[in-house]
């Protein structure tokens, strides 16, 4: 079972490069990627969270799963709305579980990529799912749902992780 990587690791604070290989190890990833994800109750899980700097993540929230190999992001409402979010690599170092904020994000988005066989995933997704994908995208990026948040409610959480 792959080891979620916690805030403090370098693989979450750094770009991931795009997925070009294809092939049965990346299949695999993929699986892996669905059991560390359930195995802590998670709805969305990318690459480097688990130490793979590798564009891709996987989902299952809201009714919908799948994954999502170098995808692209585009809001199509930018209304904000906030609401509490979590991660599973900014943990309470005393519980394990995820430290909750509120956070803002985009109303709803598309997200483009590619399936595991190289097939064109494009996903249009509103409420929780959105979420899901801005925060899942963020990671493939270095980004943390705390870098969102105020300074000293960002503090507060690093305190606690």
């Amino acid at each position: 079972m792959r080891e979620i990587r916690v805030i403090g690791d370098p693989v979450l604070r750094t770009p991931a490069e795009p997925v070009t290989d294809f092939d049965r190890e990346l299949r695999r990833l993929i699986d892996e990627m669905f059991q560390a994800m359930y195995a802590v109750n998670g709805v969305g899980l990318a690459g480097p969270q688990i130490g793979v700097s590798r564009r891709l993540f996987v989902y299952d929230i809201a009714g919908r799963k799948g994954h999502v190999i170098n995808p692209l992001l585009t809001v199509d409402d930018p209304e904000d709305v906030p609401d509490e979010e979590g991660c599973l690599s900014v943990p309470d170092r005393r519980t394990r579980q995820p430290i909750y904020a509120t956070v803002a994000r985009a109303a709803g988005v598309t997200v483009e990529g590619l399936d595991r066989l190289q097939r064109p995933v494009r996903v249009k997704a509103r409420g929780s799912l959105a979420r899901c994908f801005q925060h899942e995208t963020e990671h493939l990026d270095g980004k943390l749902y705390v870098d969102r948040l105020p300074r000293d409610e960002a503090r507060e959480i690093m305190l606690k992780a």
